[in-house]
């Protein structure tokens, strides 16, 4: 039975963290750049524990009643989105990737830290995914199924955001060609804006704003 719900929530978390998203990607671009990846990687995942771990919890059922707060993440995830993605489209323009680690200081790892943060927290559909629907999924089950549910859910964020930050080197040949950097921020511009343009257009689903 612990197994059963443990299989449930691994399948369920890695379903909704592995689907694409802008923190993947800035994951993803950490990795191949080796730079702060274990801040990042861990980062994501301790974030990920601790909404998940919220919505076993039942603060979930608290989201619903905040639809102010939810919309405020909403304009502000946007407005980061688009900050981001136009600094990606100028690297793509102008040719700014690195593969190289380079020396860097306290000030750019918490830039990077801020970046991750943002992110991680600044997307409401975030916390309709893991507090809402995995608390949702959780409620299930009962005593240590339900804690069993949960270790599997937050197990799949740390297989996921290991492999992604860590696995980025396999694609580092690639990425020794300054063209493959440009084309990969060409894309993540796109990406940003366009979702940006999605969390400013498309209503969060009824029943949470």
């Amino acid at each position: 039975m612990l197994l059963a719900a443990a299989s449930a929530g691994f399948i369920a978390g890695a379903g909704l963290i592995i689907a694409i998203g802008a923190q993947n990607a800035f994951v993803l671009r950490q990795g191949l750049q080796r730079r702060y990846v274990g801040r990042v990687v861990l980062t994501c995942m301790l974030g990920d524990i601790v909404l998940i771990a919220c919505g076993v919890a039942g603060i979930g059922a608290l989201v619903r009643q905040w639809p102010s707060l939810l919309e405020a993440l909403r304009y502000g995830g946007a407005a980061f989105l688009a900050a981001y993605g136009l600094m990606a489209a100028r690297r793509a323009w102008q040719g700014g990737g690195a593969l190289a680690p380079t020396v860097t200081g306290d000030a750019d790892g918490r830039r990077v830290l801020l970046a991750c943060l943002a992110f991680t927290f600044l997307n409401p559909h975030v916390y309709l995914d893991t507090m809402v629907l995995l608390g949702s999924l959780s409620s299930r089950y009962a005593g240590s199924a339900r804690v069993a549910f949960a270790a599997g859910a937050c197990l799949a964020s740390v297989v996921w955001f290991s492999s992604l930050g860590y696995g980025a080197r396999l694609l580092l040949p690639v990425f020794r060609d300054p063209r493959a950097w440009r084309a990969l921020d060409a894309v993540m511009a796109v990406f940003m804006l366009g979702l940006c343009l999605l969390l400013l257009l498309q209503p969060l689903p009824r029943g949470a704003a």
